[in-house]
């Protein structure tokens, strides 16, 4: 059960307000720790159910609200990162995080087909695209927590410590240790618009089946990965190089029938969505570098897809 809060209860709790203000925060920091939109909303619910479950007398005596929600919050996560490593091991194909879709398109395919609350509504910053995200997943729980809490919401260590349960200077030693994985694996993306090109020429030479051009489109080692989550037909392996990349998607092509190929944004940058009947099947996201695609990244997985369907 969701905790549902209207005007009317802002005006019987005049805190409401402010505590409510957090809930945006909250779930861009859970996403970002958890790669989950659907994690991500559960975590920070829990984090309210816990306020709540407080007496009224000790929710005064808490002095900063929102930091109390936050250190409730990245606790829950930094637990659900460590079990979720088990739970991925027996996860079929690979594991790819959530693709969430550009903020004009958020409001449709919610569950029942309602609208998002705009306070649910992710940040598309650099620190969401796929290839940011992917990195993370090679971190360690405790990594990941203290490099995103303190790199991209500028948490002291002080505060990452009390949250990770060691001391600030292991704090930052674990962030320094996470900025070099990041460093190592994540390569400057090319600006957006030269994206949209590759992405639009990829889309092009995909739809006439044109194996010569998707070679020239993909990076010679390039990778290839898509998540079915076992529920639908993907890839079990990833698929290397350029070449064998475009025999893949052109044998996936001859099962498109019927299928449209869209142009969006995912995860803040240019991408690719396959609809059949006006319901999206896959959501693809691409990293280009320079004029080529380095890393493609399909999931089929539809419970990862349902922002994406109406």
């Amino acid at each position: 059960m969701r905790i549902q809060f209207t005007t009317g209860d802002a005006r019987r709790d005049p805190g409401l307000g402010a505590i409510m203000s957090e809930r945006r925060q909250l779930i861009n920091l859970a996403y970002r720790l958890l790669g989950s939109l659907a994690d991500a909303e559960d975590v920070v619910q829990e984090a309210y159910v816990r306020w709540y479950a407080m007496t009224a007398r000790q929710r005064e005596a808490i002095e900063n609200p929102g930091g109390w929600l936050t250190k409730v919050a990245g606790r829950i996560c930094l637990d659900q990162l460590r079990s979720a490593r088990a739970r991925r091991e027996s996860y079929v194909g690979a594991w790819i995080p959530e693709p969430l879709p550009d903020r004009t398109e958020w409001t449709e395919g919610r569950p029942g087909g309602t609208a998002s609350d705009p306070a649910d509504r992710v940040t598309l910053d650099e620190s969401v695209n796929m290839a940011f995200l992917v990195v993370l997943e090679s971190m360690t729980p405790a990594e990941r927590v203290a490099f995103i809490l303190h790199d991209v919401f500028r948490y002291s260590f002080a505060e990452v410590a009390e949250i990770v349960g060691r001391s600030p200077a292991a704090c930052r030693q674990l962030a320094s240790s996470a900025r070099r994985r990041m460093r190592a694996s994540h390569a400057p993306a090319a600006p957006a618009a030269r994206s949209a090109d590759v992405v639009r020429d990829f889309k092009r030479a995909w739809e006439a089946k044109d194996i010569a051009a998707l070679i020239g489109l993909l990076d010679p080692d390039a990778t290839a990965l898509a998540d079915g989550g076992g529920l639908v037909n993907a890839a079990p392996h990833p698929v290397a190089g350029a070449e064998e990349i475009a025999r893949y998607l052109i044998a996936v092509a001859g099962r498109l029938s019927g299928q449209t190929i869209l142009e969006r944004t995912v995860n803040g940058r240019p991408g690719l969505v396959v609809q059949h009947e006006g319901i999206t099947t896959s959501v693809i996201a691409l990293d280009v570098a320079g004029d080529r695609i380095t890393r493609f990244w399909a999931v089929r997985n539809p419970e990862k897809l349902r922002t994406w369907t109406a």
